[in-house]
């Protein structure tokens, strides 16, 4: 096995790839192998913070113009779709998240939720993007529609993040032609299902990291959720035991509950 035993310093190493290509043989070891395999996947932070990314594509910026309208507040994401600078905000910290096959929450004063498939961003403390993972931000529509000032409680609250199933390591940046697939199940019936190419964002990864950077340092690295450009009908809102599976080419898919109120 690697030196490096502790996750935070194992994944926050600089040129993450390099580094463990040239332990490969020892992490696929036959007693490696065995240990994977016999072990349940967790999310993949340790004490890592989550932020995230919105109004990156232009189904996300169209919803949040819709759900704000009548507050007024529509014509921000008009305007930060197209600005120099993103939007950026705090999304979890580590306890909050859950990992595949654990529990997500809808919060009990919202009426209208919703699942939000992600890219997620590893980026090591150092500002390299050294992996990728599938990211849920799950968010409260009524609420966050309500007014602009109240999207950290839209955002932001016990098990409103889920990252898995796995941290996708590669030498070169992930196929911009890759896949995101979110499907809801019901009852085990397929409710929704839509994809979208991560190459229908509008703005870079680097562009987002650089902003993200600019003023924040992360002794650990950090997790950047991309943005979405899938969002259900409006009439459509999570339910306690619906089923959310998002799959990202090459990543896997994140598969999580929505747990009792």
């Amino acid at each position: 096995m690697s030196k490096e035993t502790n996750w935070d310093s194992f994944i926050n190493r600089k040129d993450l790839f390099l580094a463990i290509n040239s332990e490969i043989d020892k992490l696929v070891s036959e007693d490696g192998l065995k240990h994977i395999i016999s072990t349940e996947a967790l999310a993949p932070i340790l004490n890592q913070e989550v932020w995230a990314s919105g109004v990156t594509y232009m189904r996300s910026k169209k919803a949040r113009m819709e759900e704000s309208k009548d507050s007024g507040g529509g014509d921000f994401y008009d305007k930060v779709y197209d600005a120099d600078r993103p939007e950026l905000f705090f999304k979890a910290t580590a306890g909050r998240v859950v990992g595949p096959g654990e529990n997500i929450r809808i919060r009990k004063d919202s009426k209208w939720n919703v699942p939000e498939p992600e890219l997620t961003l590893f980026i090591n403390t150092f500002g390299q993007i050294s992996g990728y993972t599938v990211g849920n931000d799950v968010s409260s529509r009524d609420i966050e529609g309500e007014n602009p000032l109240y999207l950290p409680q839209a955002k932001s609250y016990d098990k409103s993040a889920a990252l898995g199933p796995c941290i996708y390591v590669s030498a070169t940046p992930i196929d911009p032609s890759s896949t995101i697939t979110l499907e809801i199940s019901r009852s085990n019936k397929t409710l929704f299902k839509e994809s979208i190419e991560i190459n229908q964002m509008k703005r870079t990864h680097t562009d987002l990291v650089k902003y993200l950077y600019a003023e924040c340092t992360f002794s650990q690295g950090c997790f950047l959720m991309t943005g979405t450009g899938i969002i259900p009908e409006d009439e459509f809102t999570l339910q306690v035991g619906d089923k959310v599976d998002i799959s990202i080419a090459h990543i896997g898919t994140l598969s999580n509950t929505v747990e009792t109120k």
